[in-house]
């Protein structure tokens, strides 16, 4: 049946989307090969090709798959009613970010460092990613503004630093998580609160 022939071939495309994906985690996309991610597929290669052009589209998806988590996390943000307070947003992203290690098999937040350093080389994705951030802080920007209209954030404040300040945290949050510990949401809070307080004047 044709529906079902789709729906197989979906499955067995992800199947090797997501093989591509553990190697990706364990050992990055320069150090690993199209032999790797067709062993961990076991399927033979002239199958993997039937459903990827090759290892750039692989890594591609990999990288808008790394993305897409956090796109979707704005897209209920922004959908919530009531709306949530800027507390309640640093804590969906912290937990959004921690969590895209809860796989078995792949880590999303590494493949998203892995994804940095390949925009700095590669035009395509280069300009996806560029293109995302783009879009997060514009959906920043929208909640900020929400935020002040409710009264949560001074009248005299600019969204656009609010969400400026906002988008800069989460690389943060991934690169500690992997390199220097993870930050908790209670954490962070504290000390941007911290830091928002005036330096008292002599």
């Amino acid at each position: 049946m044709p529906r079902l022939s789709v729906e197989l071939r979906d499955q067995r495309r992800r199947h090797v989307l997501v093989s591509a994906w553990s190697c990706f985690t364990r050992d990055g996309f320069h150090a690993t090969s199209m032999d790797d991610i067709i062993a961990a597929t076991g399927m033979s290669s002239s199958a993997v090709y039937r459903y990827v052009s090759g290892k750039d589209e692989l890594v591609e998806a990999a990288t808008e798959e790394a993305l897409k988590l956090l796109r979707d996390l704005f897209t209920r943000l922004l959908d919530t009613d009531p709306l949530p307070t800027p507390a309640e947003t640093v804590e969906a992203l912290v937990r959004e970010l921690s969590g895209r290690g809860d796989q078995a098999d792949y880590d999303l937040s590494k493949i998203a460092v892995h994804g940095w350093a390949e925009a700095l080389r590669s035009p395509e994705v280069e300009a996806s990613t560029r293109a995302f951030y783009r879009e997060v802080r514009a959906n920043l920007g929208v909640l900020a503004r929400r935020w002040q209209a409710a009264g949560v954030l001074p009248s005299g404040a600019n969204p656009d630093h609010v969400a400026a300040a906002l988008q800069t945290v989460m690389p943060g949050l991934i690169v500690n998580r992997h390199l220097a510990g993870a930050v908790s949401a209670e954490d962070l809070l504290d000390g941007l609160t911290a830091l928002a307080v005036p330096t008292p004047t002599a």
